[in-house]
């Protein structure tokens, strides 16, 4: 992944309903293999190689948050828009050792069934070491914190970053690549709020609160 500085104006500026411009920096076609609308849901930058997301973008209303929480989940299914050779499925992670981790949340989107539906295709879905996706310490903790942060502000944008090595890991029949990081963006321009962090993709230290992975928007990448 090329490096990348995130400077305080780019990051206010990025958001699913600001200017396209900005948008365009980690959603076009030299970034992405695909970049996909979800419905107008989220949008993510996918990667053939990869058969991966590599960034995730969505708004969170905070007027929507525990609106219904539908408590069914839906079935995780195969993203028809991507060419079947590039495409991950759910068996792929059957026996990997990890999670099927969303990056737009489940619990961001359980205010309709079109929406909740919206968050289980796989193409969003990345392998995530069990305790760092399950842990209210860690990432299923940071994705709280961004619903309580909505209903504070009444909108909140996130962008989600998924950091691959040079040699990932793969796994199942389609090779799909492991990540070794995830890095999340959670801020809005009109409140002047930002807050960022970063997880590597490795069984949590239970010693350790959200707030220590923590780190600084700026030199994110």
């Amino acid at each position: 992944m090329k490096k990348r500085l995130l400077t305080g104006a780019f990051l206010f500026a990025l958001s699913l309903n600001a200017d396209n411009t900005f948008i365009h920096q980690f959603f076009n076609d030299k970034v992405c293999d695909q970049v996909l609308n979800n419905d107008g849901y989220f949008k993510t930058c996918y990667d053939y190689k990869l058969k991966s997301a590599k960034y995730v973008a969505y708004t969170i209303d905070g007027s929507l948050v525990n609106k219904k929480n539908i408590k069914e989940r839906p079935r995780f299914y195969e993203d028809l828009n991507i060419p079947k050779q590039y495409r991950s499925n759910y068996k792929d992670y059957t026996g990997s050792g990890y999670d099927r981790g969303h990056n737009f949340p489940d619990a961001d989107a359980d205010y309709s069934q079109r929406s909740l539906r919206s968050s289980y295709v796989l193409s969003q879905i990345s392998p995530q070491e069990p305790s760092l996706n399950r842990s209210k310490k860690a990432w299923a903790g940071l994705e709280r914190y961004e619903r309580v942060i909505a209903l504070k502000l009444g909108e909140v944008d996130v962008l989600d970053g998924i950091v691959f090595s040079n040699k990932p890991k793969r796994i199942g029949h389609n090779q799909i690549a492991v990540p070794s990081a995830f890095w999340k963006m959670i801020y809005s321009k009109k409140n002047n709020y930002q807050r960022c962090f970063y997880f590597d993709n490795k069984p949590i230290d239970e010693t350790k609160s959200i707030k220590d992975y923590e780190v600084d928007c700026n030199k994110l990448f």
